[in-house]
């Protein structure tokens, strides 16, 4: 009867090492638990900068075509702030940030 409990033991023993090393392999292999949800996140993260980037494209795409299409006061705009542009007889007056 002794030998029937130490068995047991060992065999406890026995299943609870192979539980655990199966448990740490799942969890840090090259393909395991922790990577996925790294992998997720980051693939999360490039998703919304995808979208932001769609977004940001959209709207040059929408001032490009208003260029394009010449309207007046598109065009004055962008003579005025990219350019330092000013009408005649108009004056610029520039502030200086402290």
């Amino acid at each position: 009867m002794n030998k029937f409990f130490a068995d047991n033991k060992f065999r406890f023993f026995l299943l609870l090492a192979i539980v655990f090393f199966a448990t740490m392999y799942l969890l840090f292999n090259s393909y395991g638990v922790i990577k996925y949800v790294r992998l997720k996140s980051e693939l999360n993260e490039l998703n919304e900068k995808i979208q932001k980037l769609e977004e940001e494209n959209k709207n040059l795409e929408a001032e490009i075509d208003s260029i394009k299409k010449g309207y007046p006061s598109k065009i004055e705009k962008i003579a005025r702030e990219k350019y330092d542009m000013i009408k005649p007889n108009e004056k610029k007056i520039e502030f200086e940030e402290e």
